[in-house]
């Protein structure tokens, strides 16, 4: 399972290998969103189950998570030492690693192009990081990134931006998206063995 770390006080975005659980790397989150948005659909035996299936489950809900999140370059700029990159970039680095978690590698695209330049009819795979959803130590879960959309809202001379909102939408993988056997399976059987704790402690609970 990916080693995730438990003393994490900011939301954050990881990335690992995920055939290994190898990190990646690392996208904190400069500001806590003040709003999460979390939506949980249940997963029916069928769309009209008899009597006898009412009640099943077929697995677990699929989960979806909005957050807008906010990336502003103001501090460094306005440091008595100023952060040459953002100087120099703005927000970009930290943009471009956002919005790279939806694209396939350049270097599989060009090798892919190659083949089918070379008439080879199987391609290789475009594969992409196992994305981790970190929001506190107690809700760490694999995730696929549905949607990322971006507002510019300030610029520097040079036009690049110095700060920007990021809305993001996730989908929780759950291991009948990925399976048991898997660093992203364990990582969400622990998601909700936790969540069953969390259940347990609720006022009310067995009463």
């Amino acid at each position: 399972m990916p080693n995730v770390s438990p003393l994490l006080r900011k939301g954050a975005i990881l990335t690992f290998d995920p055939s290994t659980g190898v990190p990646l790397g690392t996208i904190m989150l400069q500001y806590n969103p003040d709003t999460l948005t979390r939506s949980l659909k249940p997963q029916p035996i069928g769309e009209e189950p008899d009597r006898t299936e009412i009640l099943r489950l077929k697995g677990p809900p699929i989960e979806t998570i909005k957050a807008e999140v906010e990336i502003d370059a103001t501090d460094q700029l306005g440091a008595a030492a100023p952060d040459p990159v953002a100087v120099s970039l703005g927000i970009q680095p930290q943009l471009s690693l956002l919005e790279l978690l939806v694209y396939p590698s350049s270097t599989v695209l060009l090798a892919n192009e190659a083949l089918s330049l070379l008439g080879t009819v199987e391609i290789l795979p475009m594969d992409s990081a196992l994305t981790v959803f970190a929001w506190g130590t107690k809700r760490i879960t694999p995730v696929r990134i549905t949607d990322l959309d971006i507002t510019e809202e300030a610029f520097d001379p040079r036009l690049n931006p110095i700060r920007a909102k990021v809305s993001l939408g996730m989908r929780v993988l759950n291991v009948n998206d990925v399976g048991f056997l898997t660093p992203a399976g364990a990582l969400y059987m622990t998601y909700q063995t936790t969540k069953e704790a969390m259940a347990a402690l609720a006022p009310g609970r067995g009463a």
